[in-house]
């Protein structure tokens, strides 16, 4: 069984086999998600949100939910722990440097 994982913003999707973790479908999409641990639940950067009831994805695992505590609930899972069993559409938060980038230059255009 196939399932469609779609990235935003970047709009990018890609058909996975389920199980695949959200970090390798990314990977195959050529979508960047950020990770120090290399996908061992360790460093938390790979936080994504999940659109909708986040239904397309395995419940979360003792690791998963230990790490995320109460995130979860507002729909953060973790891309390197949680796994496709159908459509699943999830966000990735803005990068830390790009968003400082970003609100320095709106800060420069308020000015002129």
């Amino acid at each position: 069984m196939t399932a469609r994982v779609t990235f935003l913003p970047d709009g990018k999707s890609i058909d996975v086999r389920a199980g695949t973790t959200l970090l390798d479908a990314s990977r195959r999409a050529r979508v960047h998600i950020r990770t120090r641990c290399g996908g061992n639940a360790a460093c938390l950067m790979c936080k994504v949100l999940v659109q909708g009831s986040g239904t397309g994805l395995a419940p979360l695992n003792q690791n998963e939910s230990l790490k995320l505590g109460g995130l979860h609930e507002q729909g953060y899972r973790l891309a390197c722990q949680a796994k496709v069993t159908g459509d699943v559409t999830v966000t990735l938060p803005e990068d830390p440097l790009k968003a400082a980038i970003r609100k320095q230059l709106e800060r420069q255009q308020e000015e002129e």
